[in-house]
């Protein structure tokens, strides 16, 4: 579970901003909305993300996915560059490095993550682990003349020279160790909880775009997301869906096919390999089944409408929240749903989930009217700052001056005074110089 996450030097990100996931002390709706851990932490499940377009919240969530990606993805040559932006609205960060640190627990252990880097390279790196003292599991630095990565390994962490060594040559200096320990025969049990924590618990960001049914049918046909549940959960959702019928075809693959994954999508070279001896693609139809006065009726996917296209890729996701302890980063979560339906895939979430957790950016400003179904420390603001930085402060961080009561927070946030909104002018657009 996440406890804080930091970004500094990243996008729209200059200074140091840190989301939170320690709830208050309220206990209000505390049965819901917290995850006790036995060191006595209290977590929050949720976080959602308010502001203005261009206000940085997709940022934070970038930020988050970018960590994951150069954890569990390390760059196969040294001469690769890492794919993200400092913050280039200032004459100094571009040439300052990025870090980002992580505050997380696995297993019961709570573990401190950091990575310090720049385009070409990590520069440093620390874990450490709390059990419950603070205990150093590696610190990494990098040569950056000589291109080298140096590992150090703490007092209580037992390894020997060849496996440092070995970790080191393996862990490029543009590879993050937890990447190199990944690309390497070698085991270590701390290495190897922290690498399962990204690869099982945080998931990839979730974007309007991002294919949801591709990624819930392939699951629900591995059996790594329950069919019955899923129907279950869109028949909650006021769907009279009754059936998820999923039939695989296999067909000649397509000419140009094969270039087009493996240069527009950078599709491993295992799959691309597979696909070519194999030479064929496997199809997938998917209809789901309605039952109307008793009677079935199929409908192909594509003939539903957008917003139940939309949420059955979320009752997919809603299944592996409450049948796993998962975090899923979610880009805009009211697109597509209406917001009564917004607001019942949340509770959905909060009441049946255990140790899951999702933090989400939107734009949907109702459920801040409704004190019984939102707490304040699960609310969250980015506003531009006077340089075009992004600020990220929480509900909680204001004082009853400003807060006081349920209609207050909804009415101070449309009034500007909690920040996170448009900064709109006038409506009058000038054509007068306009070519007649």
């Amino acid at each position: 579970m996440i406890v804080n996450f930091s970004v500094q030097n990243f996008g729209s990100i200059k200074d140091k901003q840190t989301l939170s996931f320690e709830a208050e002390k309220s206990t209000h709706l505390e049965d819901h909305y917290i995850i006790k851990t036995n060191s006595g932490l209290r977590l929050l499940k949720l976080a959602l993300i308010y502001g203005a377009n261009a206000s940085g919240k997709t940022t934070i969530l970038k930020a988050l996915d970018f960590l994951r990606e150069i954890v569990l993805e390390p760059a196969k040559k040294k001469t690769d560059s890492l794919e993200f932006n400092p913050f280039l609205f200032d004459s100094k960060t571009p040439k300052q490095n990025s870090v980002i640190s992580l505050d997380f627990i696995q297993n019961e252990v709570r573990y401190f993550y950091e990575v310090e880097f720049n385009k070409n390279a990590i520069v440093n790196e620390e874990l450490n682990f709390f059990n419950p003292n603070k205990a150093n599991v590696f610190k990494r630095t990098t040569d950056i003349k000589k291109q080298f990565t140096e590992i150090t390994f703490g007092s209580k962490i037992k390894k020997d020279k060849a496996f440092e060594k070995t970790l080191e040559s393996n862990t490029l200096w543009n590879n993050t160790v937890l990447g190199g320990f990944l690309k390497t025969n070698i085991e270590l049990k701390e290495l190897k909880e922290v690498t399962d924590w990204f690869k099982d618990y945080l998931k990839r960001l979730i974007y309007i775009r991002t294919d949801l049914q591709g990624y819930v049918t392939e699951r629900i046909n591995k059996t790594e997301i329950e069919k019955e549940l899923v129907v279950n959960i869109l028949r909650k959702a006021d769907f009279n869906i009754s059936n998820i019928l999923i039939q695989e075809e296999e067909k000649d693959i397509p000419d140009g096919f094969l270039e087009f994954i493996e240069k527009q999508l950078k599709t491993p070279d295992e799959q691309i390999n597979e696909l070519k001896s194999k030479g064929k693609i496997t199809s997938v139809n998917l209809e789901f089944e309605h039952t109307v006065n008793d009677k079935k009726y199929t409908l192909p996917f594509e003939l539903e409408s957008q917003g139940t296209r939309r949420y059955y890729g979320f009752a997919g996701l809603l299944s592996l929240l409450i049948r796993n302890s998962v975090a899923f980063p979610i880009d805009e979560l009211e697109a597509s749903l209406h917001p009564e339906l917004y607001i019942h895939f949340l509770l959905s979430f909060l009441i049946n989930s255990n140790k899951s957790q999702i933090i989400a950016t939107t734009h949907n400003r109702e459920i801040l009217d409704s004190k019984d179904i939102f707490r304040n420390d699960v609310i969250w603001f980015a506003d531009k700052s006077e340089t075009c930085a992004t600020e990220l402060y929480s509900l909680s961080d204001f004082d009853s001056s400003i807060v006081r009561d349920t209609s207050n927070i909804f009415n101070a946030y449309k009034s500007g005074k909690l920040g996170g909104t448009p900064n709109l002018g006038d409506y009058y657009i000038d054509i007068s110089n306009e070519k007649k």
